[in-house]
């Protein structure tokens, strides 16, 4: 699946104005995986998944 960057900057700026302004609603969460999706899709997903690893291990290894 080839998709432009700017595709999901524009996507991504979207997500974040619904998030900002108006609340998350039912058509915004579907915008929102819409962005996932694509997003997968792309060359960063691997830096994304390692990342959200990392800082599930970080939070996982907090005592409290």
């Amino acid at each position: 699946m080839i998709l432009s960057v700017s595709g999901v900057v524009l996507l991504g700026v979207v997500v974040f104005v619904f998030a900002r302004k108006d609340g998350l609603k039912i058509s915004h969460a579907l915008v929102c995986a819409l962005f996932g999706f694509y997003l997968a899709g792309t060359a960063i997903a691997p830096s994304i998944k390692a990342g959200s690893a990392s800082l599930a291990s970080l939070l996982g290894g907090i005592k409290f």
